[in-house]
């Protein structure tokens, strides 16, 4: 249970550094992510594009 927490944190890491060049193809405002400003900042939860990124993993290493 906890290596998939593990796992599900970092990828949000990997996604939020990432986020800049990803939201040009419109990943990171699909309904399902979650963005809200606190004290000033803006904070963003991709979980609906996690998901999707995941998927598409998942699909093309059962290809490969």
């Amino acid at each position: 249970m906890i290596r998939w927490i593990l796992t599900i944190f970092l990828g949000l890491i990997v996604f939020s550094a990432a986020l800049p060049w990803l939201e040009k193809l419109g990943i990171g405002r699909l309904p399902g992510d979650i963005r809200f400003t606190l004290f000033g900042r803006k904070i963003l939860l991709p979980f609906a594009s996690t998901i999707l990124l995941s998927l598409g993993f998942v699909v093309l290493a059962r290809l490969f």
